[in-house]
């Protein structure tokens, strides 16, 4: 299925990518007070970082994933796992009405219509449903991740991350859907590889949109300044979620 957002050529890198602080995600899960079997649906699923977390949850779990190479990626990393790969978008899951506890979009709701997307997760989910949006935002607190940043916005004049990192209550709440939003916020540090923390910044689509030709260059001047780190270095990452229950 062809988007605007196509991350054909980025789809192996994301398995580099930082999984989403364990913490938030368990915070969730209470708040929304899903049980084991649990119906869930992961939109936007691509190379499976939240949709292995609810598998291992015990939920049953419909992954949907628009682009053919980064379904191909979640349902390698899935193989064997109790979950259901599909295609579709947020805005059309081609899934049926009134079947999910919850519904999620990890990394991906900023890549949709939101106002569609939400009255798309109203239809598929059971009354009293939750709906949750969630990134794992780079902590640029954290020196490395602040050395990264600064020599991006050095190389791309006006850089920016669109809606990926605002607060998404407006959103959630101009839909006259779902109840006031909850928001959980975890942090971690993680001790990774040079080489994969490089590797995951080239699945970056959004850097790759914003430096169009200049893309693979900036990746290399990363590489140069993470090399001067050692070959394991610690970078820290926040995972940011907004929740919301569906109004009766």
């Amino acid at each position: 299925m062809k988007t605007q957002w196509d991350y054909t050529e980025l789809a192996q890198h994301y398995l580099n990518r930082p999984d989403y602080a364990v913490e938030a995600i368990n915070d969730f899960c209470d708040l929304a007070e899903l049980r084991q079997r649990a119906n869930v649906c992961d939109v936007g699923a691509g190379s499976a970082h939240l949709t292995k977390l609810l598998i291992d949850k015990g939920y049953t779990v419909s992954a949907v994933e628009p682009n053919r190479a980064m379904r191909e990626v979640g349902m390698a990393v899935t193989d064997g796992k109790p979950v259901n790969w599909s295609e579709g978008t947020g805005e059309h899951t081609g899934l049926s009405a009134n079947t999910f506890d919850a519904v999620t979009f990890g990394s991906s709701f900023n890549t949709t219509n939101r106002p569609k997307a939400l009255l798309e997760t109203k239809r598929i989910l059971k009354p009293g449903g939750w709906f949750a949006c969630l990134w794992n935002h780079r902590d640029l607190s954290h020196s490395l991740q602040a050395e990264v940043e600064e020599l991006i916005k050095t190389n791309i004049v006006g850089y920016g991350y669109g809606t990926r990192r605002e607060d998404q209550t407006d959103a959630i709440q101009s839909s006259h859907l779902f109840d006031t939003p909850h928001y959980i916020e975890a942090s971690y540090v993680a001790d990774v590889p040079s080489d994969t923390y490089v590797d995951a910044w080239r699945s970056h689509g959004t850097l790759q949109r914003q430096a169009g030709e200049h893309f693979y260059s900036i990746i290399d001047k990363i590489a140069d300044l993470c090399s001067r780190q050692g070959d394991i270095i610690q970078v820290g990452y926040t995972t940011r979620l907004w929740a919301a229950k569906l109004l009766d």
